[in-house]
C-alpha cells in the first residue's frame, strides 16, 4: 500500500526548506470560492470525517506509522530519488514523524450538513507542533482531492430536494414520498470507487432512494450510521434491459406477468419498458395486465430510459400522435386512474407508478415537476433517477474549492499572509490571519485577522486533535442539519 505521505502533488514533498527558515507554524483554511451553479450560494459541508478516520488515522495507522521505520524511510527516499534525482528533499523529517507516532495537526471545523456560504471556510487546519509545520499544506492535495466531491454532491442532492419538497407540497398529499423520489443511480458513471462512495453518501443526506449498495457501508463506517435500526438508503427490485431482451420482443407481455405474477407477487418492482416500444407497452401490455397489475399486494413501476425525460414523462404537445402527447403519466392515468387529492392534483392508483432514470438535471427535474403540475398532476407521480450526469459532471471548480494558508509564525512571532492576484478577478484572493466563524440570525460570517484568543471563539470546533477524533458526526445528526437547511 502507498505511503499516505506520497499522496501528493510532486511540488509539495521540498515546501518544507522553501518556507522562511525557523517557521513554526502553518494555518490554512478550505473555502468554497465561487459558484458556477445559478442560483447556488451556499455549498453543503460533508466529507472531512471521512478525509480523517479514512487518512489521517487508518491509512498512516497502517501504511507508515505500522510498518518498521526503516522500511518506511527508505521507500520514500527511493520513490524522491526516482521521482526527482538526488534527493535534496531529505529523510530526517519523514522519520521523525514516524517516531512521533501521530499527526501533530488540529482541524477544526463547521458541523457536517451545514450550508456554507460561498468564500466563508469550512475548516482550518494547522501543526501543533513546530518542526511539524511543513505538514500543514502537505495536506492540500490530498485533501482536495478527497473533500470537494462529496461537498459538490451533497450540495447538488439538496438542490434537488429543494424542488421536489417545493412541488410536493404544492400538489401532493404524500410530501414525504421525496425522500424516495430521488433516486441515486450514479456509481457506474463515476470515477472510481471512492468517488462513487463519497458522492453515494451525499446524495443520502437528502434522500433515502440509492443503488449505490456500498455508500451505506461508508455512512456506517465513518458516519457512526446503523442500518439495523436506521434507515441509511434501499431500493426495490427491478429489471434492465438484458432481462427484457433475454424474453425477447413478442414476448414481452408475458415477461411482464412472469414478472408481477411469478417472480414479484407482491412489493415494488420496477420494470424497464422501452426495450423496444414503450408506447405499445403503455397502450397495449399494461391495459392487458390490468386486472393481474390492480390484483397485487404492491406497485408495478414502469420505467422507460430513453428519450427527453421532460416529454417522456409529461407528454410533447407536439408530437404527432396522441399517445406521445400524453405522455407516460397521463397514459397511466387513462388506464388505472387513481384519486383527485385535497390540492386538486391526480394522483395515480397506488398499484401502478413512474421513474426516469436517464439524463435527469435540476432543470429538468423543474420542468418535470412543472408540467404534470400543469396538466394537473401531483409531481410525486414519478421517481427520477439522479445519475453520473448530475454528479460526475463537476469538479473542484464548480465551487471553487481551495485550501490555502492565511497565517503563518516564524520564530513563533505571527504573520497574517494571503493572496490577492491583480490578474484575476477577485476568486482567489485569500482571507488574511487567523479566522473565525460567526453566526448572525442564521447565516455563517467569515472574521479574519482575528487574535489567537478570537480565533478560539466563534463556529468553528475542534473536531481533531494530535491524533484523536474530538467530535465524531453521526449520519442521523448531519441529516438534521440538511433538512434544516442551516
Amino acid at each position: 500500500m502507498i505511503n499516505p505521505l506520497l499522496l501528493t502533488d510532486g511540488y509539495k514533498v521540498d515546501h518544507r526548506r522553501q518556507y522562511p527558515t525557523s517557521t513554526t507554524l502553518v494555518y490554512s483554511n478550505w473555502t468554497p470560492r465561487k459558484s458556477r451553479i445559478e442560483g447556488i450560494d451556499k455549498v453543503v459541508f460533508f466529507g472531512l470525517q471521512y478525509f480523517i478516520k479514512k487518512y489521517i488515522l487508518e491509512d498512516f495507522q497502517s501504511n507508515f506509522f505500522d510498518k518498521p521505520k526503516a522500511e518506511v524511510v527508505a521507500a520514500y527516499s527511493k520513490r524522491i530519488n526516482n521521482y526527482l534525482g538526488e534527493n535534496l528533499v531529505g529523510t530526517d523529517h519523514i522519520a521523525a514523524l514516524h517516531d512521533l507516532g501521530f499527526i501533530p495537526m488540529v482541524f477544526k471545523a463547521l458541523p457536517e450538513g451545514v450550508s456554507v456560504p460561498i468564500r466563508v471556510p469550512m475548516f482550518t487546519m494547522y501543526n501543533t507542533l513546530p518542526e511539524f509545520f511543513w505538514l500543514t499544506n502537505y495536506f492540500e492535495t490530498l485533501v482536495s482531492t478527497t473533500v470537494w466531491l462529496p461537498c459538490n454532491s451533497a450540495t447538488i442532492a439538496l438542490e434537488y430536494r429543494k424542488i421536489l419538497d417545493h412541488y410536493a407540497l404544492e400538489t401532493s398529499s404524500v410530501p414525504e414520498f421525496v425522500d424516495w423520489q430521488g433516486h441515486d443511480f450514479s456509481m457506474r458513471g463515476m470515477a472510481s470507487v471512492e468517488a462513487a462512495l463519497t458522492s453515494g453518501s451525499g446524495h443520502l443526506l437528502s434522500f433515502s432512494g440509492s443503488d449505490t449498495i456500498p455508500a451505506i457501508d461508508f455512512l456506517e463506517h465513518y458516519y457512526n450510521a446503523n442500518s439495523d435500526i436506521e434507515l441509511i438508503g434501499g431500493s426495490v427490485a427491478a429489471t434492465e434491459h438484458s432481462v427484457m431482451s433475454m424474453g425477447t420482443n413478442s414476448e414481452e407481455q408475458a415477461t411482464f406477468k412472469r414478472l408481477i405474477t411469478e417472480v414479484y407477487p407482491k412489493g415494488v418492482v420496477s420494470v424497464v419498458s422501452d426495450t423496444w416500444d414503450l408506447w405499445k407497452v403503455l397502450t397495449e401490455y399494461i391495459p392487458n395486465l390490468k386486472d393481474e397489475i390492480l390484483a397485487r399486494d404492491g406497485k408495478l413501476v414502469l420505467r422507460p430510459d430513453s428519450g427527453d425525460p421532460v416529454k417522456i414523462i409529461c407528454g410533447d404537445p407536439e408530437a404527432d400522435t396522441e399517445v406521445v402527447r400524453k405522455g407516460v403519466v397521463e397514459l397511466l392515468w387513462d388506464t388505472f386512474g387513481g384519486h383527485t387529492n385535497e390540492k386538486g392534483y391526480k394522483e395515480l392508483d397506488s398499484h401502478i407508478g413512474a421513474i426516469y432514470g436517464d439524463s435527469i438535471t435540476l432543470q429538468r427535474a423543474k420542468d418535470i415537476c412543472e408540467n404534470l403540475k400543469q396538466k394537473g398532476f401531483a409531481s410525486t407521480n414519478v421517481v427520477l433517477g439522479i445519475g453520473s450526469f448530475t454528479y460526475q459532471y463537476n469538479t473542484r471548480d464548480t465551487f471553487g474549492f481551495a485550501m490555502k494558508a492565511t497565517y503563518g509564525e516564524v520564530d513563533s512571532i505571527g504573520r497574517d499572509i494571503y493572496k490577492d492576484p491583480i490578474t484575476d478577478d477577485g476568486t482567489k484572493k485569500s482571507a488574511r490571519g487567523l479566522i473565525k466563524i460567526t453566526k448572525t440570525q442564521g447565516e455563517y460570517e467569515l472574521i479574519d485577522k482575528v487574535s489567537w484568543e478570537d480565533e478560539k471563539t466563534g463556529e468553528l470546533k475542534e473536531v481533531f486533535r494530535d491524533g484523536k477524533m474530538i467530535i465524531d458526526h453521526k449520519l442521523s445528526e448531519i441529516r438534521a442539519r440538511i433538512k434544516n437547511k442551516s
